[in-house]
């Protein structure tokens, strides 16, 4: 690089572990990378994640600051990205993804089974919520916000019995040990993009575009495009439960998925081949539409917005369990990204 570069990152522990692991791979490579906070909207505002969602919670800020030149690159965690892409910027890096997987994190290193009925598990996300109520109808889900300490905190002060987090999230901050079960992915199927880092810098800045290209792993961007393609093209609500993960398997793609229908939690594989990237956006398109002419055909309100109770038995609302924001929640007519309000984590 000729020039420093200045990587625009939100100011939480996660979002700056992540973006320091981006500058120091830009460092390995001979560029000189200063970190740039910056506040989001869904940082400041500890309103309900389906009241202040929109397109932007988490990235609006980010992405103005790279267009306006006050930084040179930004760091998203790719679940945060809206599936449209955004003029002027390119995503010029999908570097090597972590552990998709969901974690529990549960008192007494108890396993989703060994919860004893009507145990509390907190979570923030409806796709975590209809996947837990599948996998345990007898469980108490509870709304919450906050971040990844936050959570935790609730489960050693006895608040919740458990948690549900992204493995990627707990393993960036050192703190996967605390994990009392690594959820599996074909049941407790993860978001589009969980896991994975998304790198955007201006389209037009060359310089910065070919230095982030030697961040990028061609394998996870492939995974990542067709489970954002089934996202775009079911068009989800911003708080849909969508799963969907999909991984490079004997040269071919395999995607799993589990949305909340109607009639209940639907679940499907697809493969298909995994020759570039718009192979990848084939298969997702082809699975969204064989699932719309399906088991989701004429169930127009199948994929909105699911209300999230606040916890049985208290008056408090839901944003009042836990602290800041951790994922933007985009609204549905710009088919953003998942809805899952646990950035990371």
């Amino acid at each position: 690089m000729t020039r420093p570069l200045r990587l625009g990152t939100r100011r939480s522990a996660l979002a700056t572990t992540q973006s320091g692991w981006v500058a120091d791979a830009l460092r390995a490579r001979g560029a000189e990378v200063e970190l740039v906070e910056i506040t989001t909207h869904g940082d400041v505002d500890r309103a309900p994640l389906a009241v202040i969602g929109g397109t932007g919670v988490f990235v609006s800020a980010l992405r103005e600051a790279l267009l306006a030149g006050e930084v040179d690159l930004a760091v998203h965690s790719l679940k945060d990205l809206p599936t449209a892409p955004a003029e002027g910027l390119a995503l010029a890096a999908v570097p090597r993804r972590e552990d998709p997987r969901d974690v529990l994190v549960a008192a007494g290193g108890r396993t989703l089974a060994q919860l004893p009925a009507g145990a509390r598990v907190g979570t923030g996300s409806p796709r975590r919520r209809a996947l837990l109520l599948d996998a345990r109808p007898d469980l108490e889900v509870v709304p919450v916000r906050g971040n990844v300490g936050t959570r935790l905190r609730m489960v050693s002060s006895g608040e919740l019995d458990a948690v549900v987090l992204a493995a990627a999230g707990l393993s960036r901050l050192g703190r996967l040990g605390e994990a009392t079960e690594v959820l599996d992915a074909a049941a407790f199927v993860p978001a589009p993009g969980q896991g994975a880092l998304a790198v955007e810098c201006r389209a037009e800045d060359a310089e910065v575009v070919a230095a982030l290209a030697a961040l990028d792993s061609p394998a996870d961007r492939l995974a990542v495009l067709a489970e954002r393609q089934l996202l775009a093209s079911l068009e989800a609500g911003c708080s849909a439960p969508v799963g969907a993960h999909a991984r490079l398997q004997g040269g071919a793609l395999h995607l799993s998925l589990a949305v909340q229908g109607p009639d209940g939690l639907v679940r499907r594989t697809a493969d298909g081949p995994a020759a570039d990237p718009a192979a990848a956006r084939a298969l997702g398109a082809r699975t969204a539409a064989e699932l719309l002419a399906g088991p989701l055909a004429g169930a127009a309100d199948a994929l909105e917005p699911l209300a999230v109770p606040a916890a049985a038995g208290t008056a408090r609302p839901p944003a009042a369990v836990g602290g800041g924001a951790l994922e933007h929640t985009p609204d549905r007519a710009t088919a953003g990204p998942r809805p899952d309000p646990e950035s990371g984590s």
